[in-house]
């Protein structure tokens, strides 16, 4: 079974608003980050955005003051509020959460939620 499962992708005008959300079927106590990455066809995987369970955020410059970065209180949600979106935005975008303890680590995936961005 999938432990992450991302939504509310869909496809938007230049200028336009979406946001997506990720839930974790499991448990995500001890994590040590979570993220939102995106990849286009014949590209690879980049980071987009994400925070860690320090209280640091990070954003690629492309996206900063557009893209938003949330979780919520039980760790379970992870939130990408993207505004002013351009076609350069398009992409499978996937979540990502890992972590761990003592007893060992996590690091989980979703199968993705597509964003198409066109006039």
């Amino acid at each position: 079974q999938e432990q992450l499962v991302e939504s509310g992708g869909g496809m938007v005008q230049p200028g336009g608003s979406l946001r997506l959300t990720c839930v974790a079927s499991g448990s995500t106590n001890n994590y040590i980050a979570m993220s939102w990455y995106r990849q286009i066809p014949g590209k690879e995987r980049e980071l987009v955005a994400s925070f860690t369970a320090d209280g640091r955020f990070h954003y690629i410059d492309d996206v900063k003051g557009r893209f938003t970065i949330t979780g919520d209180n039980s760790r379970t949600s992870v939130f990408l509020q993207m505004d002013d979106l351009r076609p350069e935005d398009t992409a499978m975008y996937h979540c990502n959460i890992w972590g761990g303890d003592l007893s060992g680590t996590f690091d989980y995936w979703g199968r993705g939620t597509q964003v198409t961005v066109s006039s």
